[in-house]
């Protein structure tokens, strides 16, 4: 493929061009712009957001980050705080938002870890803090004022698209996923059960499960292919996966016969796919997602209305058009 795919993406490059213009600390203007009338916030007060990212260090969430502080910025008088666990547990992340929530901000943006485990916890926020979930949700989000997130069913059937360019003749084809539960990758598998359903050139052989192992991927892989010597390629839901996949295909000694797609565009995604472990690259917006995030938040505290649903869009990105204009500005940052 020598093409950027980009569904529903508005403008990545400008989006991009904007985290390296603006990713900086929520900085202050004159007092008259900050929020006014109803809601939360006064006119001589900032507003205080918080932002609890689904992992700390991820560059999806850094680029996030970026996004979040430039629109704080841009729109003035609003404080910015980020919080997130070291690893993605709602274990971890539950004692967090209940140090935030104890702070009182004016609104929490939250990529909540679990479906389940952060429901009640978060409802309890909303009793005193405007909620908007960004990137993930939960079983019932009915108590947040937004939730943005990429088209995730949308960017299933794009890794499938890919792997249709990558095996045009058709073949076997694995899903490796994360775990059961996560709202953003039981989406991801959920749309590219559907596209792959529509295809009778391809059989699908089912969803396995790594937990964020990359040695449990790998492990998959070589029992996979003992059983299906003809697997043609692997959409993997994250970068671990993807790199367990590449390792299982090395050691059953395919390499270069099973196709490998990945999720997300930072840079160890970026290295997979200079090296060959994987062919293609799904990458999200996650800039645009905290940007819109602190939109929301803020028209909630002033009493303005919101929308209960975002979606952002993808871009398939491969070897081939990684340094075009388009394919860089894809690519998640590392800082802002």
């Amino acid at each position: 493929m020598s093409r950027i795919t980009t569904i529903k993406a508005g403008s990545v490059a400008a989006a991009m061009a904007l985290t390296l213009a603006a990713c900086s600390s929520a900085g202050e203007s004159d007092p008259n712009d900050g929020a006014t009338g109803e809601g939360t916030g006064s006119s001589n007060e900032a507003l205080e957001i918080a932002f609890v990212q689904g992992v700390i260090g991820d560059n999806f969430y850094i680029s996030m980050e970026c996004g979040v502080r430039a629109a704080a910025e841009e729109m003035g008088d609003i404080e910015v705080s980020v919080q997130g666990p070291q690893r993605w547990d709602p274990a971890l992340q539950q004692p967090i938002v209940a140090s935030v929530m104890a702070s009182e901000p004016d609104a929490m943006l939250i990529a909540p870890n679990d479906v389940s485990a952060l429901q009640r916890p978060l409802e309890q926020v909303a009793e005193s803090s405007e909620v908007v979930l960004v990137d993930t949700t939960v079983e019932d989000p009915s108590f947040a004022v937004s939730h943005i997130a990429s088209d995730n069913v949308g960017g299933g059937a794009a890794a499938f698209d890919a792997i249709k360019e990558l095996v045009p003749d058709g073949g076997k084809v694995l899903v490796i996923d994360n775990q059961p539960g996560i709202s953003t990758s039981d989406d991801r598998v959920k749309g590219f059960e559907e596209a792959v359903a529509q295809d009778s050139s391809f059989e699908y052989i089912g969803v396995e499960y790594a937990q964020n192992e990359p040695r449990t991927a790998a492990e998959i892989v070589t029992s996979t292919i003992q059983a299906h010597p003809d697997l043609a390629a692997i959409f993997a839901t994250n970068i671990y996966g993807a790199e367990g996949a590449a390792t299982g295909i090395e050691q059953a000694g395919v390499a270069g016969e099973v196709q490998v797609v990945g999720f997300d565009a930072g840079p160890a995604q970026v290295e997979a796919l200079q090296d060959g472990t994987v062919q293609a690259i799904i990458a999200q917006q996650p800039y645009q997602i905290g940007y819109q995030g602190v939109e929301q938040a803020v028209a909630a505290i002033r009493g303005e209305s919101t929308e209960s649903n975002i979606q952002t869009g993808f871009s398939i990105v491969t070897l081939d058009n990684l340094e075009s204009e388009e394919g860089q500005a894809a690519l998640y940052a590392s800082s802002c």
